[in-house]
């Protein structure tokens, strides 16, 4: 049944009422994000100056460790600057297009996580079951083609979700979350929504797909790499870092996604914006973290660069 034409209006701004029952913590909240984002920033930043700084650590794992630290700069920056701002406004608002540019940023971004860890599951694949091909199958083309795979694939995904969702005619301008959500503006509409749903799930189902086959492979390794001192080893340093990164962005995505479509309104809302929150906070910290201190090599030259800046500074 189609709602009254009054009641159907063109919505040029969002409420976003996420933070409605924490206003009275705002100043707590605004400081901790004070200092958790730039740390955020910090993290990734150093892995990437690093990386790039340094020919010996040029190899495609880490040229896709730092396109996975570029990725958690990109998409945490269209989270946090206006979280931190809302919690200085009494009035949390987005225009409707901001609303859109933000889906689009953050959702792309954990996608471009997905398929970053994909392809670097495809090179530990490579070095760890075909070694002697490594360096003929791993070459800077096709490095190059992974690195735009991974962006260009997820950025193709949300502009097809931005243009369904913008087709939309809406009944509603409140979001009851911290910041813009495909899901949350798509149950706004006063039609139906079976194109978006659709379009929805297949890339939700391709994606966890990504994860399935990441997790399937692994388990091939794990077959080759009991047979060898060295392939332990080698499985170990590289490897179970790649595992726990994928790990926490499949769950903590799972989480939003769930969250988003089945959440219940009776929990509390703190629990809720945690829920929605978990691949914006845990992710973009633990990424640098896991892969700088377990690669011997990359954990060697960040340790370098601070005590080549302590010893310029004490001079």
């Amino acid at each position: 049944m189609q709602p009254p034409l009054g009641n159907v209006s063109s919505v040029l701004v969002f409420t976003l009422s996420g933070l409605n029952e924490s206003m009275e913590n705002r100043y707590v909240f605004f400081s901790l994000t004070a200092l958790y984002y730039p740390l955020i920033v910090l993290c990734n930043v150093t892995v990437i100056y690093t990386i790039i700084s340094h020919k010996k650590l040029h190899d495609p794992m880490y040229v896709f460790i730092c396109n996975l630290c570029m990725n958690a700069l990109y998409g945490t920056a269209g989270f946090y600057p206006k979280f931190m701002y809302d919690l200085l406004t009494q009035y949390h608002v987005i225009s409707y297009a901001e609303c859109l540019i933000q889906i689009f940023v953050i959702y792309s971004s954990v996608l471009c996580d997905i398929s970053t860890l994909t392809v670097m599951a495809y090179d530990r694949y490579v070095a760890i079951c075909r070694p002697l091909e490594y360096h003929s199958e791993m070459t800077n083309k096709r490095v190059t083609e992974c690195i735009l795979l991974c962006w260009l694939s997820p950025c193709f995904c949300m502009c097809v979700v931005i243009a369904l969702t913008s087709r939309l005619t809406l009944c509603g301008s409140s979001i009851e979350k911290l910041y813009c959500e495909n899901w949350s503006v798509v149950k706004l509409s006063c039609f139906s929504t079976t194109v978006n749903n659709v379009i929805g799930y297949a890339i939700i189902v391709v994606y966890f797909g990504h994860a399935v086959l990441i997790f399937y492979s692994y388990m091939h390794l794990i077959g080759k790499c009991r047979k060898s001192i060295e392939g332990r080893y080698k499985f170990i340093q590289t490897c179970v870092p790649h595992l726990l990164a994928l790990l926490n962005v499949t769950v903590a995505l799972l989480f939003d996604v769930l969250y988003s479509r089945y959440g219940s309104k009776h929990l509390p809302q703190d629990v809720r914006n945690f829920m929605a929150l978990e691949f914006l906070l845990i992710p973009p910290i633990l990424n640098p973290l896991i892969y700088g201190v377990n690669l011997t090599k990359l954990r060697k030259q960040v340790i370098k660069l601070f005590c080549r800046k302590q010893v310029g500074m004490s001079e």
